[in-house]
């Protein structure tokens, strides 16, 4: 509305204000506000716009990671992993797995499949080992997130009582003639402070609420799809063949003491 106002004025009085000209000034404004703000708010203001600023690049960090770097067209890649192991061209799959090693789901299944040829037992210790190195990959950080936007909301209601402290030490202790703006800046501090604390915390909280429900859609991706290959390792699993397995000696039994020799 301030840009509107101040175009339209300029037309109306015969003077060029261009649109850049009038948005520099207005955004001007709004810079020294702000940072008028901030220094309002005090030391804690200060602590609250750092806490601000480690929330805005942890988000920006796991947003990247688990909406992109992670990101996998999952139902393709297993199912082309899936047809692999079924036609035994285990081989083929570790050199898939392999090539997408950043991805954590194909590192899983690589740590999977490169126990492919041993026992039962040993495959499902390879899926506990992939899931234990692979499952701090999505979970890492994010609780920071959480622990920065509840510091945030505290260090508002820090700010509160500092300011109500210095608003009644102002009617103590001031002169009467600083007594009014004393106990003003004292109650100033205690709202610009839990205004500062509150814009922190409440986007932080919606990302972390957003970043936790994606984190918790990749873990179950992970496990699911790691279970079922599991499972198609295990049933379809060769015996090593020997020569009492391909060729089975056959137990004659003795003749009996009793039977009759014809």
């Amino acid at each position: 509305m301030d840009y509107i106002g101040s175009l339209i004025d300029g037309l109306i009085d015969g003077q060029q204000h261009t649109p850049k000209k009038i948005w520099c000034k207005n955004n001007g404004g709004f810079m020294t506000g702000f940072f008028n703000f901030i220094q309002q708010s005090g030391i804690v203001g200060w602590i609250i716009m750092l806490t601000g600023a480690a929330a805005i690049a942890l988000v920006f960090e796991r947003t990247r990671m688990l909406f992109f770097k992670y990101s996998l067209n999952v139902d393709d890649f297993t199912s082309k992993i899936q047809n692999l192991v079924l036609s035994r061209k285990h081989e083929e799959a570790l050199v898939i797995c392999a090539q997408l090693e950043n991805k954590p789901l194909a590192k899983a299944f690589k740590v999977i499949l490169e126990k492919s040829d041993r026992d039962d037992e040993t495959i499902f210790q390879a899926q506990d080992i992939a899931m234990s190195e692979v499952v701090p990959l999505y979970t890492r950080r994010l609780h920071y997130l959480s622990m920065l936007a509840n510091v945030a909301t505290l260090l508002g209601l820090l700010g509160t009582i500092h300011g109500l402290i210095l608003s009644f030490q102002a009617v103590a202790i001031a002169d009467p003639a600083q007594k009014q703006a004393l106990l003003a800046n004292g109650i100033a501090v205690s709202m610009y402070t839990t205004a500062l604390g509150l814009a922190v915390a409440i986007p932080a909280m919606v990302a972390f609420s957003f970043l936790i429900s994606k984190q918790n859609e990749l873990l179950e991706q992970l496990t699911e799809k790691c279970s079922k290959l599991t499972e198609i390792l295990t049933n379809s699993h060769m015996h090593t063949l020997t020569k009492n397995t391909v060729y089975p000696e056959a137990k004659i039994a003795p003749p009996s003491l009793n039977s009759k020799v014809s």
